[in-house]
């Protein structure tokens, strides 16, 4: 996946579609696994909001707090009417409890050390997380860019995180974990 789609919320959706033609399918997959309806809802990665806007399509209660590390993101994001941070996967997660964290194609771009903690970090705070993301698999479909883009292998981030595999395609895959 290129850097270029992290740049440009303006043409953000219409590239990643155009790179990555799953894009629809793990949002809507990724949604289709929130275990139940939430309350309070932490999105990491939330980009231009996407998620969210599918999120409060079918939960129009939750209340969303978004973080992302892309200022121009995060001024995006706020047309939707949620509290967007700007920050890292890898800081302090804002206080929860949350009923529900999810992020789609953001935690490919920890290595596994962040991402562990990371999801240690999740569970200690929330009743549950949804994540769909690249997976690594053999053959890689997807063009990864070296450094950037250090996806995992699906099975491990459920071990990690104590979920499971909920949906899976190709280089793609949305994990649940319910900890209540």
């Amino acid at each position: 996946m290129t850097a270029q789609f992290h740049m440009d919320p303006e043409t953000y959706l219409d590239e990643i579609r155009a790179e990555l033609p799953r894009y629809d399918e793990i949002q809507a997959a990724t949604i289709d696994a929130i275990p139940f309806p939430p309350g309070r809802v932490l999105e990491l990665g939330v980009g231009t909001g996407e998620t969210t806007r599918r999120l409060l399509e079918r939960y129009p209660d939750a209340e969303v707090t978004g973080l992302d590390s892309q200022p121009e993101m995060v001024f995006k994001a706020r047309e939707y009417g949620i509290e967007v941070r700007l920050a890292r996967m890898q800081d302090p997660l804002p206080d929860g409890p949350w009923d529900l964290v999810i992020s789609v194609l953001a935690v490919h771009h920890l290595d596994e050390p962040a991402k562990g903690d990371l999801f240690r970090r999740v569970r200690e705070q929330s009743r549950s997380l949804v994540l769909g993301d690249v997976v690594l698999v053999e053959p890689q479909t997807v063009e990864l860019e070296p450094g950037v883009d250090l996806p995992s292998r699906a099975a491990e981030q459920a071990e990690w995180c104590g979920g499971e595999i909920v949906w899976e395609e190709g280089d793609f895959a949305v994990i649940r974990a319910v900890y209540e």
